[in-house]
């Protein structure tokens, strides 16, 4: 079959050809840059943080008439309050370890600074401070490549407003392949934003995903660092790792356990105890919201465009009914019937993609100008062009089915 006569044809219907090849523009520039959304979304939410996720969770409490935070005698005894605690933690049966720690990956509440190979200098690269003790590796998990871990004599205490610079750290996987390309991070000494204290890097851990998820992306996601010092204050979290199977019971026991040891104290009910899945949750459930409103979209604008191709083929079939019936007289297959009208729907979706593509590359510009969107990768406009052009076909064979079914004697009896 010649492309000769499917143009001439069309070349009659130019109204309905253009129609059906903008929305199929408008479908594909809409579809690639949707999915693509919905992949950024799904490989956020997937990305690991270096926890032991399963048995994890978090306590957040306050003291209840607690010390003065402005004197030293009251941080020395906030800090004593909080030892006791998290000593009462660890001796519980089903707990594996607990720590102190100021925040937890996707929990929102960071403390940033950037680092230098130099004193004095601004640091190119934002990393997020974890502020803990020594069983706070244990406590969440960590998984420690290289060096050593904290120990007590390394561990400081200082309230919130006054948080010292510290001998020691230890620092990410990516941290130290960023700061030390090709050598080890291990000994080298590191500074702070605007700061000539050095601090001394002992030990690497392999992942440790930052508190904060807003414009995160997979070279900035595990800048974190980890630094040996229990803020003392009004109130004060805890990361408790259960052992394996026993994390309900042991956040029963443990509430029931601080609040033994000292009464005094407010563990809410909403955020007070939490599991990191539920953690997990809520830090992505916008990103859900937003990976579903994008599914929804895809779908609704896939059907809209089916619905198009039927119905303009479904009006061709019965325009061009006796045209079918003279070809069905003349020798012409129920298959050739099919056939020409999926390649004159080859030939539209064909325009229709052409267009969608160069729409899709503009919109896809648009968006990382306007909202900071990475480049559309090559391979979610190919999974684009693959689902039109598998959705013309699919959609123009009811009709084309229909039309492949005329005979020449319906043909006649139409006319």
């Amino acid at each position: 079959m010649t492309v000769h006569p499917i143009l001439a044809a069309l070349r009659r219907h130019k109204a309905g050809v253009v129609l059906i090849s903008l929305q199929i523009a408008l479908t594909l520039m809409i579809i690639c840059n949707a999915l693509f959304i919905i992949g950024q979304r799904i490989e956020r939410i997937r990305r690991p943080t270096g926890l032991d996720e399963s048995n994890l969770f978090l306590i957040t409490q306050s003291y209840v008439g607690a010390p003065d935070a402005d004197s030293k005698a009251g941080i020395d005894q906030l800090d004593a309050m909080e030892r006791a605690d998290l000593s009462t933690l660890n001796n519980l049966p089903e707990v594996e370890s607990a720590a102190y720690s100021f925040t937890l990956p996707l929990l929102g509440s960071t403390w940033d600074s950037g680092l230098s190979l130099k004193p004095n200098s601004k640091g190119s690269v934002t990393n997020s401070f974890y502020f803990g003790d020594e069983r706070l590796l244990q406590g969440m998990g960590l998984e420690l490549l290289a060096g050593r871990n904290f120990v007590s004599t390394d561990i400081q205490h200082a309230s919130l407003g006054n948080v010292p610079t510290t001998p020691v750290i230890l620092i990410t996987e990516d941290v130290a392949r960023q700061l030390f390309p090709g050598t080890s991070a291990i000994g080298k000494q590191i500074y702070q934003d605007d700061d000539d204290s050095p601090m001394t890097i002992i030990g690497i851990v392999k992942r440790l995903q930052t508190p904060s998820t807003d414009s995160q992306d997979a070279d900035t996601a595990y800048n974190s660092i980890l630094v040996p010092i229990r803020i003392d204050a009004s109130f004060s979290r805890y990361v408790i790792r259960a052992k394996s199977g026993q994390m309900a019971q042991a956040m029963k026991s443990a509430k029931a356990a601080l609040f033994k040891l000292n009464p005094m104290r407010a563990i809410p009910g909403d955020i007070g105890i939490r599991s990191f899945a539920d953690i997990r949750a809520q830090a992505y459930r916008a990103d859900l919201s937003m990976a579903a409103l994008m599914g929804v979209l895809c779908l609704i604008l896939l059907a809209l465009t089916a619905a198009g191709i039927v119905g303009l083929t479904s009006f061709w079939v019965g325009q061009r009914t006796k045209q079918i019936g003279m070809r069905r007289a003349l020798g012409a297959r129920a298959i050739d019937i099919a056939y020409y009208f999926h390649i004159e729907n080859l030939l539209i979706t064909g325009v229709g993609m052409v267009l969608g593509l160069f729409s899709a590359i503009g919109l896809n510009r648009w968006l990382m100008h306007h909202y900071e969107m990475s480049r559309l990768p090559v391979s979610y406009v190919l999974i684009g062009i693959v689902m039109v052009l598998a959705l013309g076909q699919l959609s123009v064979w009811p009709p084309a089915r229909r039309a492949s079914r005329i005979t020449p004697v319906a043909a006649i009896r139409s006319s």
